[in-house]
């Protein structure tokens, strides 16, 4: 492996997995903290989640010799964020993250079942994203409201970020959030201590409880937004690249790691699409045999980043909210875009897809099960009448 690395490599599988965390870490915290983790839990399922792609990661490219980049499922984060915490806490919602893993065994190692889930009109699949992101997508707004100069500021770093390159975007929205921080936000007495406090890695055990509630209303939907939305593109991108792989060793691998870090906090883990196309693309490399390495490199440096994410969940703590709510809000407009556009692309799911889409996006609880599956559930009925008139 070592006389397959080569510059480009190294430089790829850092810059992918910076990309990678920094773009979506917010959300992470964001859906974890939605769904009732304390701080120290929050800190431990960011860590758990960037150790398990990490290592997923390293595993499959060193397995296939492909670069396999593995990532936390932030479409995932962004349901949890707006699903809210049911009466068995976050204990409960660990218990989804374990369903969900286990779905995802099942589609990577019995076909009909993998199958099945393909059955999903890529239509609602899209819907239903789309109501889960929208609320999130409007935090950057609110944030302005909530402070103008502040949110303004975030706002126009990431405008500009874009502006020079598409990965530049959100990079430049976290340094401009680390610049409000210092120098516009009265941080309270003592966070000197914090900070040194959180330095050192404290992976807190959560005992798994289980309940339909928790079941239909973030495992079932967890599960249905990772293969729709990271899956399923993820491998699309390494066929793209002319990689050929069998989809079910891929699937039940990244299945397995989600469920083993899972009760440290970790909501999901699946393949990556967006820094897959980094990885498997001619930047990591001349020669296609050996980009690989790239997304080793890459895995490396997710482990390192995860060392650290009691940092990072201390320091972000000392935000107002609503101010990381607008960097996770700006790290999902583009999947936002994009899963309106699939939502509506077909004219005679339009009606179907908007009722999922409304039912997602309106925050509904009903019978403690979140409004993504509801709308998920009327959508198909919709669409199963509209076909039978």
């Amino acid at each position: 492996m070592l006389r397959d690395l080569t510059p480009q490599s190294v430089f790829m599988g850092v810059l992918a997995a910076f990309v990678g965390f920094a773009s979506s870490f917010a959300v992470v915290l964001q859906g974890l903290r939605g769904v009732g983790a304390s701080e120290a839990e929050a800190a431990s399922g960011l860590m758990a989640a960037a150790i398990a792609m990490g290592l997923c990661g390293i595993v499959l490219s060193v397995r296939t010799k492909m670069p396999v980049s593995v990532a936390w499922s932030t479409p995932g984060a962004a349901l949890l964020a707006i699903s809210g915490a049911n009466d068995g806490g976050f204990s409960a919602a660990v218990g989804a993250f374990l369903v969900c893993a286990v779905l995802i065994i099942l589609s990577g190692l019995w076909r009909p079942f993998g199958k099945a889930v393909e059955v999903i009109p890529d239509s609602l699949a899209n819907a239903m994203l789309a109501g889960i992101l929208m609320s999130l997508c409007l935090a950057p707004f609110k944030a302005i409201a909530f402070d103008p100069v502040l949110g303004l500021s975030i706002l126009l770093a990431w405008v500009i970020g874009n502006r020079i390159n598409k990965f530049l975007g959100i990079p430049a929205a976290l340094l401009a959030f680390v610049a409000v921080m210092i120098f516009g936000v009265d941080l309270p007495n003592g966070w000197q201590g914090k900070l040194t406090s959180a330095v050192i890695p404290n992976p807190v055990f959560v005992t798994p409880t289980f309940n339909v509630e928790s079941i239909l209303g973030i495992a079932f939907p967890l599960f249905v937004v990772t293969m729709a939305s990271q899956n399923i593109p993820g491998l699309a991108v390494l066929r793209a690249n002319n990689y050929e792989t069998k989809s079910g060793p891929l699937l039940w691998v990244t299945g397995l790691f989600s469920g083993v870090f899972a009760v440290l906090g970790s909501h999901a883990v699946n393949l990556a699409a967006i820094t897959a196309a980094m990885l498997a693309g001619e930047d990591a490399g001349s020669d296609p045999q050996k980009r690989y390495t790239a997304a080793i490199v890459c895995g490396a440096t997710y482990i390192i980043f995860g060392l650290f994410a009691g940092l990072v969940t201390a320091f972000v703590s000392l935000a107002p909210a609503i101010l990381i709510e607008a960097v996770a809000g700006l790290a999902l407009i583009g999947a936002f875009s994009v899963s309106v556009l699939g939502a509506f692309k077909v004219e005679n799911h339009r009606p179907a897809a908007a009722m999922t889409f409304m039912a997602s996006a309106s925050g509904i609880t009903l019978f403690g099960i979140s409004g993504a599956f509801w709308g998920l559930l009327a959508g198909g009925f919709m669409l199963a009448l509209m076909r039978n008139v």
